[in-house]
């Protein structure tokens, strides 16, 4: 999956940068507004896919004395910055272009220029799109593409997802503003679809942060990884029950799991470290993810219950005592 994130943002990176340079030219030689804002937009997309690229490497760093468990978590931290630099510096400064132009209007020099280089970003801006939805669809399953987005432990590709879509409807708005300034006369539409592009960069900007922020705070592993931990204990003829599983991702593929088992009172000492090794193993194996796995022996009635309000159900008879990880 790192290399499907790679190639998604090496992708989106060439795109951007070759089509940041079209668009400046195109801006200050025609004094279009929304040429001028999607030329920044693009910037900002240039930039963002190499702070994405430093998070990545920065991510694999091995663990140390002062990070133990890894620095998997640094893709959602650059993945955060990207959201804030997507708001602040596109979407402020689309919009301040926006602003001027619908203040002080100026008339377009050459609309075929504009038309040319809008045409181009549109092929490469949407070639890139289609390497990163074909890279998300890898792991979409039968899923929605919204569903998908919000259970991807992955940021770096739905990001770029979301910037190629927001800069695919950018340059359509661009487009139809040039259009009505061109056929109506309306020069305030070149400044209105600044503020379109504005506008669409900020929801964008909005998505993706909820997102990464939700990653940041720290997610527990998928509902059916838990839900198969939970069948392996169950299997464990030595295990009384589950008091409690919490898992939680360290980064897209690493897993912290946090197991308290209540033993059968006829277990010895070697029965339950057997068990805890075996476990270990199994979900080791079936899960590579779950890096980091810690099994505790506790009685049931010594377990005073999961705090945060995150509570222990019951057991359905015939079955393991279950918790929410």
């Amino acid at each position: 999956m790192a290399g499907d994130s790679k190639l998604v943002i090496y992708a989106a990176l060439a795109g951007n940068a070759a089509i940041a340079v079209t668009k400046f030219i195109a801006a200050a030689y025609t004094g279009s507004s929304a040429m001028l804002s999607e030329a920044i937009h693009s910037v900002v997309d240039t930039g963002n896919q190499g702070l994405l690229l430093l998070g990545l490497s920065r991510s694999r760093r091995a663990p140390d004395e002062v990070h133990p468990f890894g620095y998997g978590m640094e893709v959602y931290f650059w993945s955060f910055v990207v959201a804030i630099l997507i708001f602040g510096l596109g979407s402020g400064i689309s919009f301040y272009e926006g602003v001027q132009h619908i203040l002080h209007p100026e008339p377009i020099t050459s609309y075929t220029i504009n038309y040319v280089v809008l045409g181009f970003a549109i092929l490469f801006e949407g070639a890139a799109w289609i390497v990163a939805l074909r890279a998300f669809n890898k792991t979409r399953g039968g899923r929605s593409l919204w569903q998908a987005i919000r259970r991807s432990k992955d940021p770096t590709t739905f990001t770029v997802l979301f910037e190629d879509s927001a800069a695919l409807l950018g340059l359509v708005i661009a487009m139809i503003g040039l259009l009505l300034s061109q056929h109506l006369g309306w020069h305030t539409a070149d400044g209105a679809a600044s503020i379109g592009i504005a506008v669409v960069l900020a929801l964008a900007a909005a998505g993706l942060a909820y997102e990464t922020r939700s990653l940041l705070i720290g997610e527990a592993a998928t509902r059916e990884t838990r839900h198969a931990i939970r069948e392996m204990i169950g299997e464990e003829p030595g295990v009384a029950g589950l008091n409690e599983l919490r898992t939680i991702h360290l980064g897209p593929q690493n897993v912290l799991a946090n197991i308290s088992l209540d033993f059968r009172d006829t277990a010895s000492l070697a029965d339950v470290e057997a068990t805890v090794s075996r476990l270990e193993t199994r979900i080791r194996e079936t899960f590579p993810e779950v890096m980091h796995v810690f099994i505790e022996a506790q009685a049931k009635e010594s377990q005073s219950g999961a705090p945060f309000g995150i509570g222990v159900p019951p057991a359905a008879p015939g079955q393991p005592k279950g918790s929410s990880g």
